[in-house]
């Protein structure tokens, strides 16, 4: 079984990608707030569709990072109910919960930050951009730069945040890499 804690926030109807491949044993719960409470009838139609259970939390908002707390928590109980019987994942771009990743994996727990329900893709995308910045580029190095992916929703946002990191020449090098991963990014 897997279970899927979605940031519909962060991701919105883009982290659905991927609903059809999963199955009935799996459980997708979309956590959404009165600023992110819309689904195009596209996305309603595969959530329609999809044999994986479905479930939705509206959060209350008020504080800053209120749906954050609500998902984390929620995972905490997930966790307490299914233990290692199930397999969690965290749908969002926010890389904030990787501290929270970090945390359940030093119990024995697997979870994963991924940017949508396509699990396999993304984390074997992530994989093969990880290990061609490791051609170039130091670990540490090599995690500021995947943070930076996820952080900046722009590719000139994103290029900024390298030339302020590195010089010009070990930024155009790091840009040719990411390129056809981030082509998904606005201009």
């Amino acid at each position: 079984m897997s279970l899927f804690l979605v940031d519909y926030e962060n991701v919105s109807a883009s982290g659905l990608t991927g609903l059809e491949k999963l199955t009935e044993e799996d459980v997708v719960y979309i956590f959404y707030t009165e600023n992110a409470d819309r689904l195009t009838f596209d996305a309603h139609q595969r959530l329609l569709e999809s044999r994986a259970q479905v479930r939705y939390y509206k959060v209350e908002t008020g504080t800053k990072n209120a749906l954050d707390f609500q998902l984390v928590s929620f995972l905490g109980y997930m966790v307490h109910e299914h233990g290692q019987s199930a397999l969690y994942h965290i749908i969002s771009k926010d890389s904030g919960f990787d501290s929270v990743c970090h945390f359940w994996e030093k119990q024995n727990i697997k979870v994963l930050r991924v940017s949508n329900l396509d699990v396999e893709k993304t984390c074997r995308q992530d994989q093969e951009l990880t290990n061609k910045l490791k051609e170039l580029l130091e670990e540490k190095d090599v995690q500021v730069v995947m943070g930076m992916i996820d952080k900046y929703k722009t590719k000139q946002g994103l290029n900024n945040a390298l030339m302020k990191q590195f010089d010009n020449k070990k930024t155009s090098e790091i840009y040719r890499i990411i390129k056809p991963y981030i082509a998904n990014k606005k201009a």
